[in-house]
């Protein structure tokens, strides 16, 4: 296998195990172990272990010594932190996002929350409706052209995920998210930056609050 494969087989690895955390098949404090994951997903250890270890970076997991990788379990705290930083990075993003964004881009965001208001009149698919939220918020990060902005969002959503995975089960939750999505969006294609900060900001700020009361 040539190093490219190889990183190719991690990569896959890896989105695997985030959507296995992410839909719940890997609960909180579930012990990542290697061998038993590769026999899971008919791999080698090898692409497995390196898969944990990037899943250790963006905090989705933890290791403690004669213990081995887990699962992450945020508390209360760790977890109202992470959403109070998500709330100015998150506005940061859209405000550059505000600056930076083509016509291609804002059409896209234009399609993205379309989708999702469309898909308000069918059942919740908590699964279908946390990746769409992750896909709308990776493509306002990505027209922000930071990079090391993308790259500590990345993590904190991810962590944020581990929590609020369950926002997208009552309609209500859903109905606003869409309404909040649609602000941001407005905000960018007029090119208004700090409309676009603060819809982002008031964003996250809204979805901690919600979480709260599930």
């Amino acid at each position: 296998m040539t190093a490219s494969e190889r990183a190719l087989l991690t990569d896959s690895v890896h989105d695997a195990l985030r959507e296995m955390i992410f839909n719940g098949e890997l609960e909180p404090d579930s012990p990542l172990s290697v061998p038993a994951l590769a026999a899971r997903l008919n791999v080698s250890r090898t692409p497995v272990r390196e898969a944990v270890q990037q899943l250790i970076y963006e905090g989705l997991a933890s290791h403690t010594r004669n213990a081995g990788a887990r699962v992450a379990s945020l508390d209360a705290d760790t977890l109202k932190s992470v959403f109070q930083v998500r709330e100015v990075l998150d506005g940061l993003a859209a405000f550059n996002a505000a600056l930076g964004s083509d016509n291609a881009a804002v059409a896209q965001m234009r399609k993205m929350v379309q989708v999702q208001r469309e898909l308000l009149s069918e059942p919740p698919d908590q699964r279908r409706d946390a990746l769409l939220d992750l896909q709308f918020h990776t493509l306002i990060r990505d027209n922000a052209a930071n990079r090391p902005l993308s790259e500590a969002l990345s993590r904190l959503d991810g962590q944020s995920h581990l929590f609020r995975s369950d926002m997208w089960v009552t309609e209500l939750n859903r109905r606003l998210a869409v309404c909040e999505h649609d602000r941001i969006v407005a905000a960018i294609e007029a090119g208004n930056a700090a409309e676009a900060r603060e819809a982002a900001s008031a964003h996250v700020a809204g979805i901690y609050v919600r979480a709260q009361r599930l």
